[in-house]
């Protein structure tokens, strides 16, 4: 409490009584009327000047808390200072409530699930681009709208008002093709959380598993079932050399069915599991050719005319195995697939802008053009019986693109039905260098184009 001015406001009274009653005596000749009519005036004169201190402080409240407060004497002033300062302090901490609020929001919109947030009557108060992607809202023209009226479908307004959410629900997808996994979550005692996920690429993996397990049982129960008849064939019957000779034979050939099989899993497995390969390790493309040149020599057994480049000179930045197992598988699926007096043409060439590209080309039976996209799928054969009776696992081709993708590459493949098939590998300039100059105008040639690129 302030003395001073209690003492001087006592004093002003006091004066103002005797003021009234000097001028009561005087000029009516009663001195209690005119000490009361003193006292009377100051109080109105005090409270007056109160009053247009505290109309000042609530119209500054009332109209502009951001402008300063105003400068009062007395205690007004000191309400006025006080209330400013706790004015600004609870602005701060809402303008931090705010900004958390804000970062709360730019991480849910971060996130590449969807995010819907519902009030206690399920009207829409937020949600970010991903949600709004996945159920066709706009998020500012339908803030507030009720989420029932604008996703009308009947599975997910059930899940919503009558549903169990401990598990997710699975929805097709309103807007786009797949399916949506929808779980709800309860926070703030009544408002409702909408997590969206898309599951499509999930559930096309899943399906590719199972399609995979499913070709991989097949494959391995077939030679097993003819191996197990031929077990039974020779515990049973009493055979001549010959017979025998011819039985174990074919078990040979199933048995050497179910370990190529094997070996091209494991190596498709080992490709899709390994980091890409590293650029300083490089591999001398000539080297690796004649090594192939001598097994397709091997497997054709002089039925075809087959036509291998002279030395390029050219070196790769390249996992050896996988290039060996890319290039190799071309040209044994050239030799099974060519009739005999058929050619198998292998070129490698750099173009003008650094890349290389290693060209396989056969005189055989071709491929219809509606084949080419699914060409480089697990198992998938233009003819399965042909398949099996030239050895094939269904899986070479995987293993190309695998492998020439893991060094930035990608595999071409043109062909046409009675004209052959052509089988390119365009390997990026970053992973090609020429060890020595070449002068022969035939690899000098630009890479022509060509016409469909496997995905």
């Amino acid at each position: 409490m302030n003395w001073g001015r209690l003492f001087m406001r006592i004093a002003l009274l006091v004066l103002a009584g005797l003021a009234g009653e000097i001028i009561g005596v005087r000029v009516l000749g009663v001195s209690s009327v005119g000490a009361v009519v003193g006292f009377t005036t100051v109080a109105t004169l005090w409270a007056r000047r109160e009053e247009w201190r505290s109309r000042r402080l609530i119209e500054w409240l009332k109209r502009d808390s951001d402008a300063p407060a105003p400068v009062l004497p007395g205690r007004w002033g000191d309400v006025a200072y006080h209330a400013e300062k706790s004015l600004r302090r609870r602005e701060r901490e809402i303008d931090a409530a705010h900004a958390s609020q804000a970062q709360f929001l730019e991480a849910f919109e971060a996130t590449p699930n969807g995010v819907l947030l519902l009030d206690s009557d399920n009207h829409v108060v937020w949600c970010n681009r991903v949600a709004a992607d996945h159920f066709g809202l706009d998020p500012e023209r339908d803030h507030l709208q009720l989420i029932t009226n604008l996703v009308r479908q009947p599975a997910f307004v059930d899940y919503l008002l009558h549903g169990v959410h401990d598990e997710p629900l699975l929805l097709p997808s309103p807007r786009h093709q797949g399916s949506l996994s929808i779980l709800l979550r309860r926070y703030a005692a009544d408002r409702t959380m909408v997590l969206l996920q898309d599951v499509s690429a999930r559930e096309q993996a899943d399906a590719m598993r199972r399609e995979f397990v499913a070709h991989v049982s097949h494959e391995i129960r077939t030679p097993l079932t003819v191996l197990s008849g031929f077990v039974e064939t020779l515990e049973s019957l009493d055979l001549d050399r010959s017979e025998r000779d011819r039985i174990l034979g074919l078990m040979r050939q199933q048995g050497q069915r179910m370990q190529s099989l094997v070996s091209d899993l494991l190596v498709l497995a080992r490709l899709e599991g390994s980091p890409r390969p590293p650029i300083d390790r490089w591999v001398d493309l000539d080297n690796l050719l004649a090594r192939i040149e001598a097994e397709v020599r091997s497997v054709s057994g002089g039925r075809h005319c087959i036509v291998f480049p002279p030395r390029t000179g050219l070196e790769f930045a390249a996992q050896e195995s996988e290039l060996h197992s890319a290039v190799g598988n071309l040209v044994l699926n050239a030799a099974r697939y060519t009739p005999e007096g058929g050619e198998i043409r292998v070129e490698a060439r750099m173009d003008a802008d650094g890349q290389a590209l290693v060209e396989v080309q056969d005189s055989g039976i071709g491929i219809a053009r509606e084949h080419i996209p699914r060409l480089t799928q697990r198992f998938y054969r233009v003819d399965p019986s042909r398949s099996r009776e030239t050895g094939g696992t269904g899986l070479g081709l995987a293993i190309v693109k695998h492998a020439i993708q893991r060094h930035g590459g990608e595999l071409l493949i043109d062909s046409e039905i009675g004209r052959g098939s052509r089988f390119s590998l365009r390997l990026p300039a970053a992973r090609v260098r020429r060890r020595w100059p070449v002068d022969t105008p035939a690899l000098q040639n630009t890479v022509q184009s060509v016409d469909a690129p496997v995905s």
